[in-house]
């Protein structure tokens, strides 16, 4: 089974990961984007939620096998992380964005001791910002961070040199290039978009995809 293609049919299907290249989509950073992208919508699919969990289970047990705990990213790898965990039988917890500033002002949930070799699960990965800021949190916690998980990579040059310079690394269940063209294939886009959103990827601040320009 092909799971880079199936997870992104599956994307697709339920409009997880939406193209709009004629009508582009702004992020908050302003820069225009031809796709949007909420996995979030995979929890209220089941069969494409067991798609993903068994998936990200199946990268765990392929590239971090003597992994111990979960930690998801706050909020959106919180689910992912939990139901996965379920499924492999782990503890798990998530790190929040900061600090709490009442009770025990916790920013790690979940019980984590030191030495416990960890991987993050991420939703998504763009520039890599949450997900290494949740890998930064654990190791100050003396955790072993043994890599990323993910639903969706941009595979934006940004977030590949970030999580390379952290020190870690991210497998991803599939990635913008295989969602682009099982896109265009399944008649969600043109075939001629298909370079126009790799351009966006390749660098997300130029505009001249924009309006087909080349």
């Amino acid at each position: 089974m092909d799971i880079e293609r199936v997870i992104a049919e599956d994307l697709l299907k339920i409009k997880a990961v939406f193209f709009r290249p004629e009508e582009p989509f702004t992020w908050a950073s302003g820069i225009k984007s031809p796709v949007y992208c909420d996995n979030r919508l995979t929890l209220t699919a089941p069969e494409v939620r067991n798609d993903v969990e068994n998936g990200l289970k199946t990268l765990i047990e392929t590239y971090y096998p003597e992994c111990e705990v979960l930690m998801g990213t706050s909020t959106a790898g919180i689910a992912h992380a939990a139901i996965t965990a379920h499924l492999m039988g782990l503890p798990m917890g998530y790190v929040r964005s900061g600090a709490k500033d009442h009770g025990r002002n916790n920013q790690i949930e979940g019980r984590l001791d030191p030495g416990s070799k960890v991987v993050v699960v991420e939703d998504l990965i763009s520039t890599g910002g949450s997900a290494i800021d949740t890998v930064n949190v654990l190791r100050e916690a003396g955790a072993e961070v043994l890599g990323i998980v993910s639903i969706f990579t941009y595979g934006m040059k940004k977030g590949l040199e970030r999580i390379a310079a952290a020190g870690t690394e991210n497998h991803s269940l599939t990635n913008f290039d295989t969602i682009a063209q099982v896109a265009a294939e399944c008649g969600y886009i043109k075939e001629a978009d298909i370079k126009r959103l790799l351009a966006f990827r390749d660098n997300p601040s130029d505009e001249s995809w924009i309006g087909g320009a080349k």
